[in-house]
């Protein structure tokens, strides 16, 4: 008995995802079907015009747009943004700075300041675990 290797494949919306851009904005050719693995590294190892389009103008997914601007997605809501921006919405955005984002902005600088702290202290009690052994 033969086993037949099946090829691998995932939705649109996961392809969409991992690849960074906004679904609603891809061609229909791409919205409709599934993506191969191999048809999924293509697009990565030489993106078509369409991929290197959205990925530099947009609309952007949430994901996206929050690390554009240096925020988290929740900040995103708290903040009142709810749908895709293009770059150009985003560039904007920066530019007004406004109160809302300045506070998210300083909001994920301490949690990633703190987050730093508490990696530092694991790697500090497990050094001296290593060394009690």
């Amino acid at each position: 008995m033969t086993s037949s290797k099946t090829t691998q494949t995932m939705k649109p919306a996961t392809a969409a995802k991992k690849l960074g851009v906004y679904l609603e904005a891809t061609p229909a050719e791409f919205r409709e079907g599934t993506v191969s693995r191999e048809q999924f590294n293509a697009l990565q190892a030489d993106p078509p015009a369409w991929l290197r389009d959205l990925r530099r103008d947009g609309p952007h997914p949430r994901p996206v747009v929050a690390a554009k601007l240096g925020i988290s997605i929740a900040g995103l809501a708290r903040g009142g943004v709810t749908e895709p921006l293009t770059t150009e919405q985003i560039e904007a955005l920066k530019q007004e700075d406004p109160e809302w984002l300045a506070k998210e902005r300083a909001t994920q600088a301490e949690v990633r300041k703190e987050a730093v702290r508490l990696k530092e202290l694991k790697e500090k009690r497990a050094a001296k675990d290593a060394a009690r052994d």
